[in-house]
């Protein structure tokens, strides 16, 4: 968008080197204390993580959405890496294959994940907001120019649910900031990617200081059929006519699009300053921007080979509106 705005998905920067051993370590603890002390490993790596992408970004506003994909993503396959898992947990194999199978999930991506994860596990909700605004103090001391950082908690259904991430978020944020002695601050917003949060948005809005629009989800969840599986049987759709256009491609207006436009008027009713994007593959349609556009979206957040493509078709989209 104009502003600049970067939108950093966390998740992928779990899955290298040690990163993967400390959250493998959260995974398999027995006890708050052993999980806290696996996730106090990720913080100096999440927080320098941060930091660079605030330094690239140079003032820039830049959005971190928390973490997301369920925790089975983490664990080990392989029978050597079971094994070595286990000797560094002292645990034995039959343990951590236990663990393994007591995360296994029919429908992971409608599972334990999400905000789901930081309800289930507040100190992971902690150890990133740590990481957020540590690496914004440090990086804003050391350029001249205060960051206002954006944290975005993913696939909330429930007011209730936001709030009680974003009470760990302010608790933890105002602490550091106030020990920094600085005048720093940050808004904490939320995706609306779940038909429910759209139909609610009035009340989500009451705990959030801006929406984005994950269509990636939001179509699925509103068409009832997966993202990854869905290309088996809409070939035989599109012959038959039944569906015009790939619905994860290309923005579906008629059934998602009226939840968006729905949320986007509830959200502003109830906080008429509410920041409103949309986050994923849409984001590179010019239909789709176009759509955004007129029901009042802000900005896009989408793949970077996409960005060139959004940027255009947001001057089309507002040249027009202007005619």
């Amino acid at each position: 968008g104009a502003e600049g705005i970067g939108l950093c998905r966390t998740e992928h920067m779990f899955f290298e080197g040690n990163r993967i051993d400390a959250i493998r370590e959260m995974i398999c603890s027995d006890t708050v204390e052993q999980r806290e002390k696996a996730l106090a490993k990720l913080l100096p790596m999440q927080q320098g993580d941060f930091e660079g992408i605030y330094e690239a970004m140079e003032g820039c506003p830049v959005t971190i959405r928390f973490l997301d994909p369920p925790l089975h993503e983490f664990v080990p396959t392989e029978e050597a890496d079971i094994e070595l898992l286990a000797k560094d947990m002292g645990k034995t194999v039959a343990e951590i294959k236990a663990i393994i199978a007591s995360l296994h999930e029919f429908n992971p991506m409608m599972g334990h994940r999400g905000c789901r994860l930081c309800v289930t596990y507040p100190e992971i909700a902690e150890m990133q907001t740590n990481a957020v605004i540590k690496a914004a103090l440090k990086v804003s001391a050391e350029t001249g120019t205060m960051i206002t950082p954006y944290i975005m908690i993913p696939l909330v259904g429930e007011r209730k649910e936001l709030k009680f991430i974003k009470d760990i978020v302010v608790r933890t944020a105002d602490a550091l900031i106030k020990d920094a002695g600085v005048d720093m601050k940050y808004h904490v917003g939320t995706m609306i990617e779940i038909p429910r949060a759209a139909l609610t948005a009035d009340e989500i809005a009451k705990e959030a200081d801006f929406f984005s629009f994950g269509t990636n989800d939001l179509t699925q969840m509103t068409f009832g059929f997966s993202r990854d599986d869905a290309g088996k049987f809409l070939g035989a759709y599109y012959d038959k006519k039944i569906y015009e256009n790939d619905p994860f491609a290309k923005l579906d207006q008629v059934g998602v699009g009226k939840l968006v436009k729905m949320a986007a008027k509830l959200g502003r009713e109830t906080r008429p300053e509410l920041h409103l994007g949309i986050c994923g593959e849409h984001g590179g349609d010019p239909s789709s921007v176009e759509f955004c556009h007129k029901v009042g979206l802000d900005y896009v957040s989408c793949s970077p080979f996409r960005v060139p493509i959004a940027r255009l078709a947001a001057a089309q989209a507002a040249i027009k509106d202007q005619q």
